[in-house]
């Protein structure tokens, strides 16, 4: 089967995967969008699952100050590589995490970071649980695990802080 080449541009627009992951994608769909969409979103949980326990030791700090200068937030993420670290889809994933942390507040990272006897809700309190602001329909997580997908390596939030004017604690 031959894919179209409308086909494959649109496929990477929406999920910013390579022209060969698309095409790909595309023949395995039978032509389908959805289909194809489905199929790189199983390669990249599937390219995640591989990574998750290589050596994340490089990577980057970065922040985000919200424009009325009241609320400002730092996360650290890492990577396998300083090659990947400078690559765009790790920065705007770690500037995005920064904004999530200073939108939402959360507490930990992962609901394995929470004391059991909290009683707290995860998807408010725990970064990665949390609906992504960007596009709702995804957690933090999916958002991870689909750099991940596109970057080849294994991604971790190691931590953050967050700020507020006039807040303790």
């Amino acid at each position: 089967m031959k894919v179209s080449v409308q086909s494959v541009k649109e496929l990477r627009d929406r999920t910013n995967a390579g022209v060969l992951d698309c095409n790909r994608a595309l023949m395995e769909g039978g032509g389908d969008i959805e289909k194809a969409i489905e199929i790189l979103r199983q390669r990249g949980v599937a390219t995640a699952e591989k990574r998750k326990d290589a050596v994340a030791a490089q990577g980057i700090v970065e922040s985000y100050i919200h424009h009325t200068r009241h609320i400002g937030a730092l996360v650290e993420l890492n990577c396998e590589t300083d090659f990947v670290a400078h690559t765009d889809e790790f920065k705007e994933l770690a500037r995005n995490l920064a904004m999530q942390v200073a939108a939402t507040s959360p507490h930990f990272i992962t609901s394995e970071d929470m004391p059991n006897e909290a009683g707290l809700d995860p998807q408010v309190v725990c970064l990665l649980s949390q609906p992504y602001i960007r596009e709702p329909g995804k957690t933090v997580k999916d958002v991870v695990t689909e750099t991940i997908a596109k970057v080849g390596e294994n991604i971790k939030i190691r931590r953050f802080a967050r700020f507020e004017l006039g807040v303790q604690g």
